[in-house]
């Protein structure tokens, strides 16, 4: 019984112990109190104990030496008291800060932690109560509002208008209204037949909230929303434009026949105009409004168009850097650019200079856009003019190891160097030999980017200045053995004709002749005229010729006996030739409906005959009579080398033989020319060919390479036309 009075005292001990020492022990605040050890020591025994060290943990409280007033009342507290004191702090009829134990501010205490949860979900029973009240006021007051918003008086509308609007910012009342139909249908005839601001920001801004959900972007839709929506594009308050275009785009997004009602409404013919804002947020919206309209239409491409798309598109790319807004643009430049009415739009607004400023981007999808654009509208640049940044930025992109960059990289430069001196130049000094070279090592099972690499190094080595260049740079970048591996199998036909063009302007430098033997450069091209002679011949006489992948066989055998000619100057080449039994395949090619192929076997066999073996098998072939035929063709190259064919053949035949031939140059390539005639009279004829050179330029020979009326072009005169240039991919396939 005497401890009793003992123990009541003790919390007046304790403060008289704190007032004397400013410490406190943690017995009887509990401020140190931590969960029990699970270390089987003794319950007094604290867990931080290392090596007989003890650590005892405390909380300071110092204010003049006077703890302070609360205090001994927070010292007193049961645990439980203090916990429901830290979870519900709203319960306490004294709001004061409560003492905390907590000694490391990295860590939580336990009741700190079960603090956190326990307010989260008393705010989650609040709000629901909430929610529940909202909806059951907005049910309520839905009826009569509707009948508001279809009242005379304009005030009233504009005040019922109000209303709703801020009902329509709470979920649960939001709800409540895009399930009413007739309320949906009043917003929208409010919207569309009021001439106050203030109304049409609020019932725009009504729709704009309702659009954020499946079943209000319904019901605006089915309420005839849309035409009302595109009619205040025109509004002059810029909220209730921003309004609109959200609650068209959302639209355009998520439902069903909504592109086709604001097409109908004239939505483009409004929103282009809005292209000329200068908020750079509203502009991506509506620049994606755009291309979700335009994307595989047609009749939209042009509509926009019509209205100054192209340039006010242009415009932006050139002019902003919103990252979003730029891609935005982008996007609806790329399904433009593969409408041929929009192309050339965008290509002389300036698109090609404004796509690539933005090539160095940080932005991975922007730059991937810009680059299809790029690849898109190329085809419609090659005249262009100061593109030379472009260029040299394509040239660095093929460095990259991404296969979309590689793809538009290659194809790009192939349609900017096609019968472009000015940009093979640039490309060529810029290193774009060396680049390509390696973009075919690494790519090389790619054909989508093997294809116009081969083509824009088959541009480079041919006619302009720097061409000679270009052709020694592939041998010295080892570009000779990749290059002549793609003419095997499995590579398709475009990538054949590609690298078969490719081999002939690279022939056209002697010091490439070793290398391209060793590569077995002949025995492939051959191997490829056969098979392509062979896919012609199975197609009777006079039919329009198949395509195989998109290129006709006509135009393999073309390339491939081309490249054999220019090859054929090579005296171990001229012999592989003819050891392979060419020749009786190009005298057939001699009767070829094509005038090409006709001028390329000719030109072919004139370079063989300056071998006497050679030249015997030719005439044994029968060669005589075609190439008679070919002495008046309208063509003067085709006719300069049947009469070079026919003056080495007649070398070794008797006087009334070569006295024929005589008659015949003098009938076809002298009629227009006795002094030429009286020239070739004077020759000698000799016997040997041993010290025989080629024939005299002046009269027979077709010199290749230097820019002559009969120099293979780029795309390879009519055989080769259209397909050098990358033609632009669907919206199906770029977007």
């Amino acid at each position: 019984m005497m401890e009793v009075p003992a123990m009541a005292k003790q919390p007046i001990k304790v403060t008289e112990w704190q007032q004397n020492y400013t410490y406190d022990s943690g017995i009887q605040s509990g401020a140190t109190t931590t969960a029990p050890s699970l270390s089987s020591k003794g319950p007094h025994v604290d867990e931080v104990e290392s090596y007989n060290t003890y650590s005892v943990k405390t909380t300071t409280f110092k204010q003049g030496g006077v703890p302070p007033p609360d205090l001994e009342s927070q010292l007193a507290m049961t645990r439980a008291q203090r916990v429901r004191a830290a979870v519900y702090p709203e319960t306490l009829e004294n709001t004061s800060v409560l003492m905390t134990t907590q000694i490391d501010p990295s860590q939580q205490t336990n009741v700190q932690k079960l603090a956190e949860p326990s307010q989260l979900l008393k705010t989650a029973i609040i709000h629901l109560i909430n929610y529940q009240d909202d909806a059951e006021l907005a049910t309520r007051a839905i009826p009569e509002l509707t009948k508001l918003l279809n009242d005379e008086d304009q005030v009233v509308v504009s005040k019922a208008a109000m209303i709703v609007n801020q009902l329509s910012k709470k979920e649960a009342s939001r709800r409540a209204l895009m399930q009413s139909p007739q309320m949906v249908a009043a917003v929208v005839r409010t919207m569309q037949n009021t001439s106050d601001m203030e109304t049409a920001r609020c019932t725009t801004s009504i729709l704009h909230n309702l659009s954020h959900h499946r079943e209000g972007l319904l019901s605006i839709f089915k309420s005839g929303g849309i035409p009302a929506l595109v009619r205040m594009l025109s509004s002059p308050v810029e909220s209730v434009l921003f309004y609109a275009i959200t609650t068209l785009h959302n639209l355009l997004l998520y439902q069903e026949g909504a592109k086709m009602a604001v097409r109908l409404a004239d939505g483009l013919q409004r929103m282009v105009p809005l292209l000329n804002k200068n908020n750079p947020k509203f502009l991506a919206i509506t620049t994606d409004c755009l291309q979700l309209l335009a994307y595989g239409n047609q009749e939209s491409k042009l509509i926009i168009l019509a209205n100054g798309g192209p340039e006010a598109l242009v415009q932006i790319m050139r002019n902003y850097n919103y990252e979003k807004l730029l891609w935005t643009t982008s996007r609806v430049l790329k399904v433009l650019s593969v409408c041929p009415s929009n192309k050339p739009a965008i290509v002389e607004a300036g698109g090609m200079q404004a796509l690539s400023k933005h090539l160095v981007s940080s932005s991975p999808r922007l730059v991937q856009n810009c680059l299809w654009t790029l690849r898109n509208l190329s085809d419609a640049a090659t005249k262009q003019e100061g593109l030379d940044s472009l260029l040299q930025t394509l040239v660095n992109l093929l460095g990259s190891d991404d296969v979309n960059v590689l793809t538009c990289s290659t194809g790009i430069l192939s349609n900017l160097t096609c019968n472009n001196n000015r940009n093979k130049t640039v490309v060529t000094q810029s290193n774009g030999i060396e680049a390509l070279i390696h973009t075919i090592l690494r790519a090389s099972e790619k054909e989508d980017i093997t294809e116009p690499a081969a083509c824009a190094l088959r541009h480079l080595t041919s006619r302009h200045s720097d061409a000679e260049f270009a052709q020694n740079s592939v041998r010295l970048h080892y570009g000779i053995p990749p290059v002549v591996k793609l003419l095997d199998p499995p590579h398709q036909w475009p990538v054949i004709k590609a690298t078969v063009g490719l081999i002939r302007n690279l022939a056209l430098c002697p010091g490439n002749h070793p290398p391209l033997r060793d590569a077995g450069a002949v025995p492939r091209l051959v191997q490829l005229l056969v098979k392509a002679h062979q896919d012609v011949q199975r197609n009777p006489s006079g039919t329009q010729q198949p395509y195989t992948d998109g290129v006709r066989m006509e135009e393999i055998v073309e390339g491939c006996t081309g490249a054999l000619h220019i090859l054929a100057r090579d005296p171990e080449i001229r012999y592989e030739i003819c050891r392979l039994n060419t020749i009786p395949l190009f005298v057939q090619l001699l009767y070829s409906n094509s005038e090409n192929i006709q001028r390329v076997a000719s030109g072919v066999l004139c370079e063989l005959a300056q071998d006497k073996a050679a030249a015997d098998i030719i005439d044994a072939e029968g060669a005589s009579a075609p190439l008679m035929e070919l002495l008046h063709s309208r063509n003067d190259g085709i006719a300069t080398y049947a009469a070079a064919v026919l003056f080495r053949i007649s070398e070794d035949k008797n006087v009334d033989y070569r006295k024929r031939i005589s008659m015949e140059l003098s009938n076809s390539l002298f009629k227009h020319d006795p002094a030429a005639w009286e020239m070739a009279q004077n020759m000698p004829m000799t016997d040997g060919y041993a010290d025989q050179g080629r024939y005299p330029p002046t009269h027979f020979d077709v010199v290749y390479g230097d820019g002559g009326d009969h120099d293979l072009m780029d795309d390879y005169h009519d055989g080769y036309n259209e397909g050098t240039l990358r033609q632009q991919y669907t919206d199906q396939f770029i977007s």
